[in-house]
């Protein structure tokens, strides 16, 4: 039984509690704030910054605000507009000292989506839900459910009320659901579209069920500790925290689910077209441009245009803030193109998976060459720039000097989700990586050491201090931020300095554009005043980690492994196999290192595990645990059962609540890892 129990630990392990998909849900899967935090205010420097800003911006072009509030079918009822809008009814018409005007428009254009939308006949839109649309296109029986929002609740309750209130076909099931690509935000509702409709047929994009499962789970508790700060898990919602998330008002609470597609599209080729339901339907893949599995459409009979995630009310990122691969500016550049040039003679309708739509050829065009050209600019840009000599840490700057101001003036190619800054970084990175040749920044002392150093060096921390007093009452925030992070680093009991770093970020946080920015920034502030609050992301579904296949779940469990503890060990060996799918999988823990590979037939091992997958799902999914499947014979462990020990013996437990900032040691001693 001992040695069952340790297989347990091993399976127990795979049902991971941080996951990719958690950073979506970072702002809802948590316990609830210990402090009431709200705040301080903005300083004159601050207040006079964004007034300065608000005179760059061109309100006069009030046609967003137009489009998103056209043709509305009925605004959402109170029970609807709670799954997400009263968190947010502070939103006023004035930008307050607090907030980026830019930014702050954002939020009010976002406040617009409020209900059941009429895109064109036969297409329907619910917005405001969640951070996503949920989209209904008419087909000959029924609907085809386009993007079904983050959550299980917020898909059939959404889909609940648009039925109430379409003007006509509310009494047609929905038959067909449609995934434009692998975020949580358009595919973590489909538990609730099948409840409601359970005949539903699930189509994807190329690839999307391992893209959903594999992408960031090897980095999973970093990505999610990371998450809560770039969605502001703890701060609330008011003007000193979060107002907006960019790409809507914010993420709706619940479950996020899985229903694996039935048929995924452009597996074959970049074009595919499909009659779905009657509905004739051309799908280009776009994959690697703004997710690794994604796709628009195109309905001929319609000449409406789907531009799924390449496109919304504002500049994406081509290198997300909570941690993700660097995505393809110039593709996403070019895939744009490849849509102007196919269906930019004859569409008359643009929808997509976030913002309203934009409707009329010629407004069509320019809509998506302004995006075109602010992606691939991000791109060509930031390659001219490092091909002069300017380093990665001033390219972010330095790109913000050469955008036209056709772009500059546009309000849909601003940063509120991917700024210029981060954006040209990640362009830089993705081609000549983060050294910029620079010896000094080859081999540098780790921080908490460096930052010693540069305290001793910059004449200790009072003369440190004070200099930055001037610099703050100057409203010089950046430095001051730089600085006072080493003096921090080096003595977090430093608590005059603690505060001052606390209210440089605040401030840096009320200036910036990006929502992500503001986050963070004003997430360190709190965390250096308070200490690390509950609001870190936990267990993501277990009905989306079930589709996790062997390999990546042992791919996980190798970046657990400790490997001075596995070293001591020696080699050990193991078959897992999976008679549903015919699957073996052969796992050697050797050099510190744990490794697997498919293979055809067993080898020769020191223990075999023989479980079908569906039973390991199962597992995941919390239904029955390992040792009743050997118990009743369901699974069979065979040879050394200390294989299991000796692999389980050198995992580790991730902390989920790692310090960012440094806490001081006093809220560390209290704080609950």
């Amino acid at each position: 039984m001992k040695n069952s129990l340790l297989a347990v630990s091993i399976i127990s392990a795979l049902s991971l509690n941080t996951f990719a998909i958690s950073a979506y849900a970072a702002q809802h899967e948590h316990d609830h704030i210990t402090v009431s935090y709200q705040g301080k205010d903005a300083t004159s420097h601050t207040a006079e910054a964004n007034k300065a800003t608000a005179k760059t911006l061109n309100f006069a072009d009030t046609r967003a605000f137009e489009q998103s509030s056209k043709q509305l079918v009925a605004k959402l009822d109170e029970k609807t507009a709670k799954i997400l809008r009263a968190e947010f009814k502070f939103i006023g018409e004035e930008a307050p000292d607090t907030v980026n005007p830019s930014l702050y428009r954002q939020a009010k254009l976002n406040m617009v989506a409020d209900g059941l939308y009429k895109v064109r006949d036969g297409i329907y839109q619910v917005r405001g839900t969640d951070l996503s649309n949920l989209t209904l296109i008419r087909s000959d029986s029924g609907w085809i459910a386009y993007d079904v929002l983050l959550t299980k609740e917020a898909a059939k309750a959404s889909l609940e009320f648009a039925m109430k209130n379409l003007p006509q076909g509310g009494d047609l099931p929905v038959v067909a659901m449609i995934y434009s690509h692998s975020h949580a935000d358009h595919f973590g509702g489909a538990r609730g579209v099948q409840e409601l409709y359970p005949n539903v047929k699930v189509y994807g994009s190329d690839n999307i069920t391992k893209e959903i499962v594999d992408e960031n789970v090897l980095a999973g508790n970093a990505m999610s500790r990371r998450a809560a700060y770039q969605y502001g898990a703890t701060l609330g919602q008011h003007d000193h925290g979060i107002v907006d998330a960019a790409l809507g008002k914010g993420l709706s609470k619940g479950e996020i689910t899985y229903v694996r597609p039935d048929y995924t599209l452009n597996s074959e080729s970049k074009w595919e077209t499909l009659t779905i339901d009657g509905l004739e339907m051309i799908f280009m893949d776009a994959s690697g441009t703004e997710a690794a599995s994604e796709m628009i459409t195109y309905i001929p009979s319609m000449k409406a245009l789907w531009s799924a995630e390449l496109t919304y009310q504002g500049m994406h990122n081509i290198y997300t803030l909570r941690g993700a691969k660097v995505r393809d500016a110039q593709k996403w550049s070019k895939d744009i193109n490849e849509m102007i040039n196919a269906f930019g003679g004859e569409v008359e309708t643009l929808f997509a998976a976030h913002s309203a739509p934009v409707w009329g050829n010629k407004e069509i065009n320019d809509f998506l060459k302004l995006q075109r050209d602010n992606y691939g600019l991000v791109h060509n840009q930031t390659l001219r720039l490092a091909n002069q000599g300017v380093t990665i840490q001033d390219i972010g700057d330095a790109i913000q000097d050469v955008i036209p101001e056709s772009i500059f003036k546009a309000w849909h190619t601003n940063g509120y989700h991917g700024t210029y800054s981060h954006n040209a970084k990640a362009v830089y990175n993705m081609y000549l990586g983060y050294f910029d040749m620079n010896p000094a920044n080859l081999n540098p002392l780790p921080t908490h050491p460096e930052s010693i150093k540069f305290v001793q060096y910059m004449g200790g921390a009072d003369k440190v201090l004070a200099n930055a007093e001037a610099d703050f009452a100057q409203g010089d925030y950046r430095f001051v931020a730089t600085a006072l992070n080493k003096v921090v680093m080096a003595d977090p009991t430093n608590s005059k300095a603690r505060e001052l770093l606390a209210d440089t970020y605040e401030q840096l946080g009320y200036q910036s554009e990006g929502a992500g920015w503001r986050n963070i920034y004003l997430t360190g502030a709190q965390e250096l005043r308070v200490g690390i609050q509950p609001g870190t992301p936990k267990t993501a579904s277990a009905d989306v980690i079930s589709e996790m296949d062997m390999p990546t779940l042992f791919d996980f469990l190798a970046v657990k492994i400790d490997s001075l503890k596995a070293a001591k060990q020696g080699l050990v060996t193991m078959n897992v196999i999976t008679p549903d799918d015919n699957r073996i999988l052969y796992v050697e823990m050797s050099n510190g290192n744990l490794s697997n590979i498919e293979v055809a037939t067993p080898k020769d091992s020191d223990a075999n595990l023989t479980i079908n997958k569906a039973d390991v799902n199962r597992i995941l999914m919390g239904e029955i645990k390992l040792t009743e499947l050997l118990a009743n014979g369901s699974a069979k462990l065979t040879g050394d059962k200390d294989a299991f020990s000796k692999i389980s013996s050198s995992l580790v437990e991730f902390n989920t609540d790692f310090e960012i900032v440094p806490l001081n040691p006093n809220q560390a001693s209290e704080h609950k890892h």
